[in-house]
């Protein structure tokens, strides 16, 4: 087993509804440490940054529009399989389709406010974590 790091990013629905305290228990309960947390706002270029895989798409603007309204938490999650754990943990994108039990089947219904993003893998995870933190950072 590997011990990874991964990026999770709390949405403005996460704050806005108040689950933050129970979102972060849920990683805790599944022996996931938390190495890095801080609360920023997003802005317009690091949104275009961090979703520069879909900046073309059609729905993007939305998707900005959300990320940049209010505050978000960005935290850094340790753990063995890290990448893949958290992502169980969350369910599909697509809140609707989220069985009971994993975060956003539990705690959203829908496909943009999803309360939570996570790395989708170990490349991108490495990339993510350094976008939203300096090394001094982490702990």
């Amino acid at each position: 087993m590997t011990v990874e790091r991964t990026l999770i990013l709390l949405k403005p629905d996460s704050l806005q509804r108040a689950f933050v305290g129970e979102i972060i228990s849920r990683f805790e309960r599944k022996s996931l440490k938390l190495v890095a947390i801080k609360m920023l706002k997003m802005t317009p270029a690091l949104s275009k940054e961090h979703y520069a895989h879909i900046v073309s798409k059609p729905f993007y603007p939305e998707i900005e529009q959300f990320m940049t309204s209010t505050a978000i938490i960005a935290m850094v999650i340790e753990g063995e399989q890290a990448v893949d754990v958290v992502r169980l943990l969350l369910g599909p994108t697509d809140s609707n389709k989220a069985l009971p039990g994993t975060i956003r089947g539990d705690l959203s219904n829908s496909i943009a406010k999803n309360m939570i993003h996570a790395s989708d893998s170990k490349e991108t995870a490495e990339k993510e974590v350094h976008r939203f933190f300096k090394k001094e950072e982490l702990f």
